[in-house]
């Protein structure tokens, strides 16, 4: 699940302070929400709550939405050409027909190669979350 990082502070406090009152002061539930608040608190004084924020998102953005695809081509053609043009960086990631792979120096000589590398998608659809 991807949680919202642009949350509202002040609802947060409020929510930590509705679900406080629930417990009995000085109880292990009562100092952990006490901790949290407090350190969301601090965050917000110091003027680091954008930080948070950029913190707060990572942590919980699955790997998966880290993967960038530098250029997409239909043909293998079209992508051998663009590889041929001296455009491509080594270790950009691309998909050809559908089909991803890398960009990595040819093993001898000079210049650059395609080196098969499934992407997040492909990887996802032979092995669904949840059927291992």
């Amino acid at each position: 699940m991807i949680y919202n990082h642009k949350f509202d502070v002040d609802s947060v406090f409020n929510i930590l302070r509705t679900v406080n009152e629930k417990y009995q002061e000085g109880s292990p539930e009562d100092e952990a929400l006490r901790i949290a608040a407090v350190a969301l608190f601090y965050v917000r004084e110091i003027q680091k709550l954008d930080d948070y924020r950029e913190f707060f998102r990572s942590f919980y953005t699955p790997a998966i939405d880290y993967i960038v695809v530098a250029q997409t081509f239909a043909t293998r053609e079209e992508a051998d050409a663009w590889l041929a043009s001296g455009k491509a960086s080594d270790g950009e990631l691309v998909r050809i027909a559908g089909q991803g792979f890398q960009i990595m120096p040819e093993r001898k000589g000079t210049g650059l190669r395609f080196v098969r590398m499934p992407l997040p998608e492909e990887l996802m659809k032979k092995h669904p979350p949840g059927t291992e």
